[in-house]
């Protein structure tokens, strides 16, 4: 009902109140003084009926539509009220009434109220609502809350923003209480994440050897030293047991064995390169023997695991190969490529099917390599190497420096794999971009490190630059970002935390070598400091504080645990009595010399 309707009914109802009390006045008269004239029947009564019913309506205006009279009910009402108009303007009062019970129909006309639904229909109803509308729509009637609360869309709502990922429906009994702590603990980790509380451990070093490279996959973190030496932490225990990865190298040759070039590890299988161009992979579930040693000619400049599967490449010389087993489980060459550079940077692309597919980089070229094809060239432009490279499943970025006499700024350029051609053209730095992360960014963003001190997000929808924070003195030399955090790692050995969207540093931690590696989840992070020299330059190597000066570093911290980093203990005090052998620690540096 519109504004101009209700106050003709207000105005109306008031000339019909009055009217009442007036014919009440005299009826009471008209008993005092039986002579007088009566008033014409019917007139009193319509007043009073109407009255009652325009007054019951619009007291039930107020109440919630369950206590509101049912449309029979109104309309009988309204029936029972009518009579012949004794005089004119009575048909007026009852065409309004008649358009307030239409109206008041109307506001009825809710989905579930007049309706019965089935249940699997309102289920696909309510499976569009998100956590807020579930927990509104339970407070509608017990009807509505047994919907709201049904497991299904509860274990959806878990799915959708990544909670217990690998579990099914059945696995728990109230998904609802199953969301809430998971909500919780997202919740506390965020709070240790800015607070830096939480556990931190330094993973143990081999006392006469010096950190070459580090990789990490999902908490299992895996080093190469210049000793030859492979070794494997599991920082999802509390025992960090570190065994070391046998090579097969002969213990009868002369020398020492040569350098580990690089590692990587995911989920089944750990790879190193050696400096004589030897490669040895390791199947993490069988032992700590290689499944595979595969030799190339010259030194293997780059070394790519595949996230997903068991698929190897490698770069040396002017060749790159890809290794994968077989039905049989037997390891074989899958492709074979021949590029016309020495190559600097290679990345396998994820989630590509049955055939393999890498991108490499070799100067200023960046080729496009599929398994059942030839290299083919994505990128080339003379005189502008690429200082960069990460991938996607669908994209490509890499950083390109701008050189000679047409100076454009260097850039990130990003490309699409299946269209083969440029998307877009992000940034224009003085410096060199160092490092790119566009796999572990949220959809439409990308992190970039620089050597102009800078960390950038650039937004892929725009093409523009959404945050650039001024974050390491000798330049960037890796970074990672989720959802509301950035991890950046400088050439000084400094490892800074974000909150981008705040634009506000929340902690940081020194040492003394640049920063190669970092790695982090919601609870965790990995990071390492990895020298420019790999030798030792004290000889003396019984002088511990010394030699860790110069071997490199690398820490793991847990943030699950709610307790300040500098309360936390070694990790040889949160072991079991049962994975103490397993320990290199050498208890007598521990003591001071009474001699």
């Amino acid at each position: 009902m519109d504004d101009h309707s209700l106050d003709e009914f207000r105005r109306r109802w008031q000339e019909e109140l009055a009217q009442a009390q007036a014919l009440r006045k005299r009826r009471e008269a008209a008993e005092r003084r039986p002579r007088r004239a009566e008033v014409a029947p019917g007139r009193g009564e319509q007043a009073s009926g109407y009255l009652a019913l325009a007054q019951g309506l619009l007291e039930g205006a107020g109440r919630p539509p369950a206590a509101r009279a049912t449309r029979a009910e109104r309309q009988d009402a309204a029936s029972r009220s009518r009579s012949p108009p004794a005089r004119e303007g009575a048909g007026g009062g009852e065409q309004l009434v008649d358009q307030l019970i239409r109206d008041l129909n109307e506001m009825d006309d809710v989905p579930f109220f007049d309706i019965q639904l089935p249940y699997e229909l309102a289920i696909n109803i309510f499976q569009y609502l998100d956590r807020k509308e579930l927990g509104r729509c339970a407070q509608v009637s017990k009807t509505w809350k047994v919907i709201a609360e049904d497991e299904v869309l509860w274990y959806r709502l878990c799915q959708q923003e990544g909670h217990l990922p690998e579990s099914s429906i059945s696995d728990y009994s109230c998904w609802k209480l199953i969301f809430q702590e998971c909500r919780a603990k997202e919740h506390m980790l965020r709070t240790n994440w800015k607070n830096r509380k939480g556990a931190v451990s330094e993973l143990e070093h081999i006392p006469d050897a010096v950190l070459c490279d580090v990789h990490s996959h999902d908490g299992v973190v895996i080093a190469g030293y210049t000793s030859g030496d492979v070794r494997v932490w599991d920082t999802r225990t509390w025992d960090y047991t570190a065994p070391f990865l046998e090579s097969e190298y002969e213990e009868d040759e002369p020398g020492m064995q040569p350098y580990v070039s690089f590692v990587r590890i995911n989920s089944s299988l750990a790879v190193a390169a050696y400096e004589d161009g030897f490669l040895n992979i390791w199947d993490l579930r069988t032992g700590k023997y290689p499944v595979h040693r595969f030799e190339h000619d010259a030194r293997i400049q780059a070394l790519a695991l595949s996230q997903e599967d068991a698929t190897v490449a490698t770069a040396s010389a002017f060749d790159v190969v890809m290794l994968h087993p077989n039905e049989e489980g037997y390891w074989q060459i899958t492709a074979e490529f021949e590029v016309q550079k020495l190559v600097d940077y290679l990345e396998i692309v994820p989630d590509t099917g049955r055939y393999p597919v890498a991108v490499a980089t070799a100067g200023d070229l960046v080729y496009l390599l599929k398994a059942e094809d030839s290299a083919r060239t994505l990128h080339y432009v003379y005189g502008q190497p690429v200082t960069c490279l990460d991938v996607s499943a669908s994209q490509a970025a890499f950083g390109v420096k701008s050189l000679g006499w047409v100076y454009e700024g260097n850039k990130i350029l990003v490309y699409s794999l299946e269209a083969e051609r440029c998307l877009s053209k992000l940034g224009n730095a003085l410096g060199d971009f160092t490092c790119v992360n566009l796999r572990d960014s949220p959809p439409n963003l990308m992190v970039s490190g620089n050597m102009d001190r800078r960390v950038r997000i650039h937004d892929l929808r725009t093409d523009k630059i959404a945050l650039s924070l001024s974050a390491h003195q000798l330049g960037v030399s890796a970074v990672q970002m989720d959802d509301w955090k950035i991890v950046s790692g400088g050439e000084e050995g400094l490892v800074s935390v974000w909150d981008y969207r705040m634009s506000q540093k929340l902690w940081e931690v020194h040492s003394r070598h640049p920063v190669r590696h970092l790695s982090f989840n919601s609870h965790s992070l990995i990071t390492a400091n990895v020298p420019y020299e790999r030798v030792v330059r004290n000889t003396d190597l019984d002088n511990f504080a010394t030699h860790r000066r110069h071997r490199g570093l690398i820490h793991a911290y847990e943030f699950a645990v709610d307790r300040l980093a500098f309360q936390s203990a070694l990790p040889i005090c949160r072991a079991s009595g049962d994975s103490v052998p397993g320990y290199n620690y050498d208890l007598a540096l521990a003591f001071p010399d009474r001699g």
